[in-house]
Parts: C-alpha cells; sequence; structure tokens
C-alpha cells in the first residue's frame, strides 16, 4: 500500500485516449476505471478533470460525479476562446458557464475555474486579443462563485502577468499549470502571493527547465500529470530521478494489466513528485508530499483544512528549509 498522498490537479479525462481512441480510430476498449484503480493504488487520492469549453466542461462534470475523489474545473481554454463568440452571444455564452459552475459546486465537484489564460504558442487557433478579452472575462467567473482559478501560460507571460494584476481583487488563489517558462516567468508569478505553478512532465524535460523548478519553493508548487500528455520521457533530463515504474504495452496489444505506452495517466504523478525531488536535493520525499497536498488543499479543498494541521505543516516547512 502506497503511503504518500498525492492529488493530481490536471487529468484530461474527456480526451478520447481514455475511450480508447487514437486520432479518431478505435485501439482498445475505454478504460477509465482501470486507469482509476491504478491511480488510487498508486497513492493518488483525487483527481482534478480539466474543462477546456464549455461542452468539455458539461463532461468533466459528469465524469466527477462517477467517483467521489474526481473533482473539476469549469471555464475556456485560451485556444477556444473563439467560442464565446462563435455562438452569436458571448453573454450567453459566459452565463452558461456560470450556471454549469454553480451546480457543480452545488454538487460539491466543481473546485475552480479553467483552464483558461494565454496561449501565444497557438495563436492559429484563437488571436492574442480574443484570448485577452475572454481571460478577463473569466475572472467575472471567480468572482461570482468564489473559486480560484486553473490558468494556462504559453509564451504570454507578460501579457498574462498584466491581466493578473488587473485583476488581483476578483479571485482567491490560482495554480499556473502545466508550467514551462523561463525563470523570469517564474519569478514573476512567484510576485502574486496567492499564485501557485503546477509542475508536470513538460516542466521537466530539459537541464534547463529542471534548473527552472529547482527555483519554485515547495510551498508555492503542486504536481499534477496533464494526462494523457506531458508523459516524462525516457529522453528528459530528469528521468535519473524517476524510480516508481509501470509495465506498459502499445495501444494495439492492449492489456489492462499495463498502462498505454505514449499516454500519461494519473498513476504517474508519482514520477514527477520523483523528479522534482531529485532535482531539488530533498532527500525526504515522504515530506514534500505532504506540503505539496497541503498547498493543493488550501487552493482547492480549503474545507479539509483546519488550524491545527495548518499550524503543524507549516512546522514542517519551516524545518525542511533549515
Amino acid at each position: 500500500m502506497a503511503t504518500i498522498r498525492m492529488i493530481d490537479i490536471a487529468v484530461n479525462f474527456t480526451d478520447g485516449m481514455f475511450k480508447g481512441i487514437y486520432n479518431g480510430k478505435q485501439c482498445h476498449v475505454a478504460d477509465l476505471a482501470t486507469v482509476l484503480g491504478r491511480a488510487w493504488s498508486a497513492g493518488v487520492d483525487r483527481i482534478i478533470v480539466t474543462g477546456g469549453s464549455l461542452e468539455e466542461s458539461k463532461e468533466a462534470l459528469a465524469i466527477a460525479e462517477t467517483d467521489g475523489r474526481l473533482y473539476c474545473t469549469v471555464g475556456v481554454h485560451p485556444t477556444r476562446c473563439k467560442e464565446f463568440e462563435e455562438c452569436g452571444d458571448p453573454e450567453k455564452h459566459y452565463l452558461a458557464l456560470l450556471s454549469l459552475a454553480r451546480e457543480g459546486i452545488e454538487k460539491g465537484k466543481v473546485v475552480a475555474i479553467g483552464e483558461c489564460g494565454l496561449d501565444y504558442d497557438r495563436l492559429h487557433f484563437c488571436p492574442s486579443e480574443v484570448q485577452k478579452k475572454y481571460f478577463e472575462k473569466q475572472f467575472e467567473l471567480a468572482y461570482a462563485t468564489k473559486l480560484p482559478m486553473f490558468l494556462h501560460m504559453r509564451a504570454a507571460a507578460e501579457d498574462f502577468c498584466e491581466i493578473l494584476e488587473q485583476n488581483k481583487e476578483r479571485f482567491s488563489a490560482g495554480v499556473t499549470h502545466s508550467f514551462t517558462g523561463t525563470a523570469g516567468d517564474r519569478d514573476k508569478l512567484l510576485l502574486f502571493s496567492n499564485m501557485y505553478i503546477g509542475v508536470n512532465g513538460c516542466s521537466l524535460k530539459t537541464t534547463e527547465n529542471l534548473d527552472v523548478v529547482k527555483g519554485i519553493p515547495v510551498e508555492r508548487m503542486m504536481i499534477e500529470t496533464d494526462s494523457p500528455y506531458c508523459e516524462i520521457k525516457n529522453t528528459h533530463a530528469g528521468i535519473g530521478f524517476v524510480k516508481s515504474l509501470w509495465p506498459s504495452k502499445k495501444k494495439e496489444k492492449y492489456d489492462q494489466e499495463c498502462i498505454v505506452k505514449g499516454r500519461n495517466e494519473p498513476c504517474l504523478v508519482q514520477q514527477v513528485l520523483e523528479v522534482v525531488a531529485g532535482c531539488k536535493g530533498i532527500s525526504d520525499i515522504d515530506q514534500m508530499s505532504k506540503t505539496l497536498y497541503h498547498n493543493t488543499c488550501r487552493v482547492f479543498f480549503p474545507h479539509d483544512l483546519d488550524s491545527a494541521a495548518d499550524a503543524l505543516l507549516a512546522g514542517c516547512q519551516e524545518a525542511m528549509k533549515n
């Protein structure tokens, strides 16, 4: 039995790969239950399912309702922000998102607004002006629901942080997930006292990435897989720190006892934990995992924290620094 408790803050369970569909082709049976079983056995005890559009957010909520350990976000990804205007009535679209978020809050399932933000690497999907307009609009959702924000930032740190600064009174806390930015980008984010940084395999590809991650204080970090993407590959700089391994097979030779080669899944968040600890030179991985777990609860599951637990963990964090 796993002793480390982890929360995977970003899983794209709405992706067709978890239905066994790759590039439009059915390669194996839908296997979400099997994937979840591996995650729970590995010490993952909660997962946040990412919503990236109105329809995807509806699906994420439906998936979250199937298990008490699943939660979700409601929002529109920067590359899909055209949907506000393509529906013909941006305000109506906003109100539909708000209604869905409120429904999910009542059900105890929606824990953040997002995934929203800016992505200047993929402007062919949505121009920057449209992205900025509807990133800003989604702060209204956070303000109306009192939810934290689940954020996306790619090659857009300056505009992203400017919009954050302008709207900092409208959201309680947030995480900039799947962080792949520079040390300068990291430091800009860390200036916001209520901002955390989410790290996954894409954050750990190169030695430069590892150097940036070294500079993220553990008390300002969360871990994730962003499954089925962002796996830690054998070519990644931090692969030598990975200790937890699972047997894998190609999708064409599907075996429910094995992970699908090339498809990331939540059990592998333990590898992210191991690489972060390794690159930071932290030997007490158990203590580090407790700090990360606490960070995640503080933002997304604040009802789980009481003052005694807070004080206890604050003491542990001090001990780690000394």
